[in-house]
């Protein structure tokens, strides 16, 4: 028996995963320099993705937990 939340949560943090991936990758392309001297990467702008997907995994792993907590009880209920 899976609680829905559970599913929820870990979508959730496949893609804060996958937010997290692309912040870093476009931060490692910060040292980059287009052929006319201006930057390739908006780094602020990176750096609040990053942020964010690390927000967004912390808070799908509180949901997790609350889930799985939730099962517990569920189960020793039930028997």
């Amino acid at each position: 028996m899976q609680i829905p939340a559970m599913s929820s949560a870990l979508e959730g943090m496949s893609r804060a995963e996958t937010q997290l991936n692309q912040a870093a990758s476009d931060i490692a392309r910060a040292t980059t320099v287009s052929p006319l001297g201006a930057d390739v990467v908006d780094l602020s702008a990176s750096m609040v993705s990053l942020l964010q997907s690390r927000n967004n995994f912390d808070a799908n792993t509180k949901v997790f937990k609350v889930a799985d907590e939730m099962q517990k009880s569920l189960l020793n209920v039930i028997g």
